[in-house]
């Protein structure tokens, strides 16, 4: 066993076991305050809430509060380990969005395969959450199971292993693109992979502005054509009559490789066939598509991103989804619509641009960052996230129709953020 592997070990199973735990939020140290809390005292919100609906989230923590929910057939770079083996992900991921957000999140695991159970069960607990982050779901089960419940519930419902990618990576797509002096509409992408996280990533860099007749998606079966028989409905939007077949016909020429599939898929010979200044967003985790040295080695004019913290440039959903709910969870959003997703996108580019804080200059054991090549997206311990993002996310969501609460106050409710993960 590994020594990462073993302290891993030693660190979940240290008492108590896990990573989270449930914490009372108002006091209970007399009599009166458990009478309160529990009965008679409940009758009193229970009876509001049961006149007013919406009264559920001035009574109850619904409005803090997120489900994480996976079935474990596609934990990580794991693959399908079942229900009870995505639990230690899927407390990761609520502890994230607790000291990330202020949001409080449960972790659920539902033993089912099938779709319409899997749908069924997350409907029928819905009420109790404000939001539902769908994670670890395999595809093509996955694009379904999300359509139907963002279409069938009445909270903002997202899987992030799709859209929570696509928002990072379109940000380090408009930064690198920029810093290249190209722009959306004008390159030609390759996509490596068509699984989820491609496919969402693909539909949001169109809405970005890239021109989808300039995207060339491959699969393991290599590119994905017209002519191909075996396509299910994602993969064939993005299908090309071009006379291409295999990933190094496609890439050839091309200014942005975007890799969701495993490592070594793309070699040296390959890259140095790209056009000038190319944007490789090699993703593959662990070991990226290519090595970040093989890389700048064939093109050191290359900007080049990997989902690694030991490389620059890392992209990691933590610097989205726990301030894309805050957003959601603020306002009282019914869903989490493509204007909140480019308004997160767009924010977190923005934020690269600003002066770094010396706090997360410490945090990173650094001297300077600053934009450009080795710094086109925020690091994931810089607390301007939350305002910055968040902010973004509950302005888009007022905006387009999708909120319930309306906020009237900026300023304070940028305080409302810096107080909420205040050591």
């Amino acid at each position: 066993m590994d020594s990462i592997d073993r302290k891993a070990l030693e660190y979940h199973s240290a008492f108590p076991s896990g990573k989270i735990a449930v914490k009372p939020t108002k006091p209970t140290d007399t009599q009166e305050d458990l009478s309160l809390a529990y009965t008679p005292g409940v009758a009193a919100p229970v009876m509001a809430i049961a006149d007013n609906p919406d009264a559920v989230y001035d009574y109850t923590a619904k409005g803090n509060l997120v489900a994480v929910i996976s079935n474990g057939t596609a934990i990580l770079g794991l693959g399908n380990k079942g229900a009870a083996a995505a639990k230690p992900v899927m407390e990761g991921k609520a502890l994230l969005f607790k000291i990330l957000g202020g949001v409080d999140a449960f972790d659920i695991e539902v033993d089912a395969t099938d779709i319409d159970r899997f749908v069924e069960t997350v409907k029928n607990i819905a009420p109790s959450f404000g939001g539902i982050n769908l994670e670890d779901i395999k595809a093509p089960e996955c694009f379904e199971i999300e359509r139907r419940l963002v279409e069938e519930l009445d909270i903002p419902v997202m899987h992030d292993d799709q859209h929570g990618t696509a928002i990072i990576t379109s940000a380090a797509l408009l930064n690198a693109l920029e810093i290249a002096g190209k722009k959306p509409g004008d390159i030609r992408m390759v996509i490596n992979g068509a699984g989820a996280a491609a496919i969402a990533c693909a539909e949001l860099y169109v809405k970005a502005g890239v021109r989808p007749e300039n995207i060339v998606m491959c699969d393991s079966k290599g590119v994905i054509r017209n002519d191909r028989t075996d396509l299910n409905p994602q993969k064939r939007q993005f299908a090309t009559d071009r006379d291409l077949h295999t990933l190094k016909d496609a890439i050839a020429g091309a200014d942005v490789f975007a890799g969701f599939s495993k490592a070594g898929v793309l070699g040296k010979d390959m890259v140095k066939t790209m056009a000038e200044r190319p944007v490789i967003m090699a993703l593959a985790n662990p070991y990226p598509e290519i090595s970040y040295e093989d890389a700048k080695e064939a093109r050191p004019d290359a900007l080049i991103a990997t989902g690694r913290s030991d490389y620059p440039n890392q992209v990691n959903n933590v610097i989205g989804f726990p301030y894309i709910f805050r957003g959601a969870l603020d306002t009282r959003a019914r869903k989490i619509n493509d204007e909140m997703k480019l308004a997160a996108a767009h924010a977190i580019a923005a934020l690269a641009k600003e002066p770094v804080p010396k706090s997360v200059l410490k945090a990173y054991r650094t001297d300077r960052l600053e934009f450009g090549p080795d710094y086109i997206i925020p690091k994931a311990l810089d607390i301007r996230l939350l305002e910055t993002v968040s902010t973004a996310v509950a302005k888009a969501a007022i905006e387009s129709g999708v909120a319930r609460k309306t906020i009237t106050d900026w300023g304070d409710y940028r305080k409302y953020l810096k107080h909420l993960i205040r050591k």
